[in-house]
């Protein structure tokens, strides 16, 4: 099979193409015949040296499918050959054939095509656990969102509009504000042009936000916690903006503030699988006729030019996901 494999640290020049063996499902797994696979953050940050895979995971970058059941295990009960899939992975997205536990996998919703069911698994994974089961959204409530242009931006603007919460998004620029505005955002905040801790507290009439989910990280904390309302949640999911920073406790203690972070990566396939079993039960029915959650697909690319998907996205002009195709 054709896979990209990360020759060793660097920029994306270092993605390459080679063939590798179709890989053999353990009891447990099922192997997908990819056709669609997801460019996260993350493959970068492992392109580049400083995310490596867990001990155990695919050396290959990518973390969320869509294709077909290819094969399975002697334990799997729940897949047949030439189910349509998704799934998300631990690594090894990028690749004409995968192997993933069959807990992780989730049926293509109906509508979808491979190429947008590939915007789903990163994506609601991540926000949907941070966001509901970590962040306890619900109905009413103000929710910031940084980066309201990305993969996980969009995603989040979304699912916080169809659970009935207030979406709030920054971003880099007009364009990217008006996308996270025709996404559903209530307001959306040029951060390279406006303080956001000042207009979320404008906008709330200063109270502050219930909840922020944030990928940038240290140099945003004090902020964020200006930011929040009393008994307010911050989430972080990425370290952009570093990792280290001051926290002024004083802050936290006055306002009741809970500051929480979480990677899906490097959890077990069971936790994995609990978040797959509430998002079939609780968004899965949501998504046959877009009408709440749809595709935000900023771009595709061939498989094989991996490379130039790396490129786009560090290049910051993104809206939404960028995808590879691989039939």
């Amino acid at each position: 099979m054709l896979t990209i494999e990360i020759s060793k640290p660097g920029p994306p020049e270092v993605l390459h193409p080679v063939q590798r063996p179709i890989p053999i499902p353990q009891d447990n797994e099922i192997v997908i015949r990819v056709a669609a696979a997801g460019i996260a953050r993350a493959d970068l940050l492992q392109r580049q040296g400083h995310y490596p895979p867990p001990k155990g995971a695919s050396d290959i970058p990518g973390l969320d499918v869509a294709g077909t059941v290819h094969s399975f295990g002697c334990a799997v009960r729940s897949w047949r050959a030439g189910d349509r899939v998704c799934a998300i992975l631990t690594g090894g997205g990028y690749a004409e054939y995968c192997a993933v536990p069959a807990v992780q996998v989730l049926p293509i919703p109906q509508g979808w095509t491979f190429v947008e069911a590939a915007t789903l698994p990163e994506n609601l994974f991540t926000v949907y656990d941070n966001l509901m089961t970590r962040g306890g959204m619900h109905a009413g409530e103000t929710v910031l969102i940084h980066g309201g242009s990305s993969g996980i931006g969009t995603m989040a603007i979304m699912l916080a509009r169809a659970k009935g919460a207030h979406p709030l998004a920054t971003a880099g620029s007009a364009e990217k504000c008006v996308a996270c505005l025709q996404l559903g955002a209530e307001h959306a905040i040029n951060y390279k042009e406006l303080d956001f801790v000042a207009e979320v507290q404008k906008l709330t009439h200063s109270r502050g936000a219930d909840l922020i989910l944030d990928m940038v990280g240290g140099s945003y904390l004090d902020r964020n916690l200006d930011a929040l309302a009393a008994d307010g949640r911050l989430v972080i999911v990425s370290t952009l903006g570093g990792r280290m920073a001051t926290l002024d406790i004083g802050k936290l203690m006055l306002k009741r503030l809970k500051v929480m972070g979480s990677t899906m990566r490097a959890r077990p396939s069971e936790a994995k699988g609990r978040v797959a079993s509430a998002l079939f039960s609780d968004i899965w029915p949501l998504l046959p006729g877009k009408e709440h959650i749809r595709p935000v697909i900023d771009s595709t690319f061939p498989l094989a030019e991996a490379r130039l998907a790396h490129e786009r996205m560090e290049s910051g002009v993104n809206i939404g996901k960028i995808i590879l195709i691989a039939e």
